[in-house]
């Protein structure tokens, strides 16, 4: 368990701030996304038109629990938590920590042509797909990091500070 998995919404820094934690810890880093558009060799949203929600979801789960890394920060899809086999998994292999932000940043930081990258509920605004997450989210994290206040370098050390204080690093 020596990995650190963050989940949360679209927008909500996963990607740029795993890179300043993987930075700040000497991890390596690896961006779950970018790692299924290489498997499957198409973007995030020509997959999700041409094999719809529920079938991106299914090559999401079955990849990210297939994730064999270490001392690695793993930056995770906003839809992972539909993934039960892959949380599972990325519980087992690290510390899942949760990055949340308030609605009125999400609003904000989520842009119309995002929309292209959510797997479900695509027709919804980001406040409802918010709250048809939130329980996920909150039930598979280790930890629980509010985000919003802080820049990503900030948001890095903040969650470096909780993992060593708890002893994970």
């Amino acid at each position: 368990m020596d990995n650190i998995v963050l989940i949360g919404m679209p927008g909500c820094g996963k990607s740029t701030i795993g890179v300043q934690l993987a930075k700040l810890t000497g991890y390596g880093f690896l961006d779950s996304d970018i790692m299924i558009q290489t498997h499957e060799g198409k973007l995030i949203s020509e997959l999700i038109e041409s094999v719809g929600s529920w079938g991106f979801n299914k090559i999401e789960e079955d990849l990210n629990a297939t994730i064999d890394v270490h001392h690695t920060v793993i930056a995770t899809g906003g839809s992972i938590i539909y993934g039960e086999k892959a949380m599972h998994h990325l519980g087992k292999i690290g510390t899942v920590v949760y990055l949340s932000l308030p609605i009125p940043l999400l609003e904000q930081r989520f842009r119309e042509d995002d929309k292209a990258d959510i797997s479900t509920d695509r027709d919804k605004d980001i406040r409802t797909i918010y709250e048809n997450r939130r329980e996920l989210y909150e039930k598979y994290a280790d930890l629980q990091v509010e985000v919003g206040d802080v820049d990503d370098r900030q948001a890095a050390k903040r969650i470096a500070g909780i993992l060593k204080e708890r002893g994970v690093l």
